[in-house]
């Protein structure tokens, strides 16, 4: 395996708050977006770092960083913690898998693609055409072998988070 890409993902509803958070949901989007992202490296490990030019490639948001000014943490965001949070988990992840893996030439990154529409209406809704923000994964996937890692980004570019 030369590529393993982490796109699982779940959420919460809209709206939600640190005090109206389902902890069942919340548990859920944990499990789903953080520890599955981890269970899947951990199962294809063995093949990545047998790889001449592995890379893994966490699919992040915005919604998990303090630096994106319309869906970061320090917004009132209507993704709600619960998304946010498990992102920002999935992103210092991402940087313990880049620290253990460095020396294995595997290169792991986080990727956010920025608000794409991957619903209906997305588009009329400002969202990012799907291929825009694909371009974004697909980048990740392609780094050279000096390319970064343990980083967040979009569209090539360093977010921070």
């Amino acid at each position: 395996i030369d590529v393993l890409v982490n796109n699982a993902s779940a959420t919460s509803s809209f709206g939600e708050t640190p005090s109206t958070t389902d902890m069942n949901t919340a548990t859920r989007a944990l499990d789903v977006t953080l520890l599955g992202a981890w269970r899947v490296i951990q199962a294809f490990l063995q093949h990545l770092r047998r790889s001449a030019h592995g890379r893994v490639v966490n699919v992040s948001s915005g919604a998990g960083s303090h630096g994106d000014p319309t869906f970061g943490l320090t917004t009132d965001n209507a993704m709600g913690p619960t998304y946010a949070v498990a992102k920002a988990a999935l992103n210092a992840l991402t940087v313990c898998w880049a620290n253990e893996l460095e020396g294995d030439g595997v290169l792991v990154n986080a990727v956010g693609p920025g608000f794409t529409a991957t619903f209906e209406g997305g588009e009329g809704m400002g969202a990012r055409p799907v291929a825009e923000g694909a371009a974004s994964v697909v980048w990740g996937c392609l780094l050279p072998d000096d390319g970064p890692t343990g980083g967040f980004f979009r569209d090539g570019q360093p977010v921070p988070w």
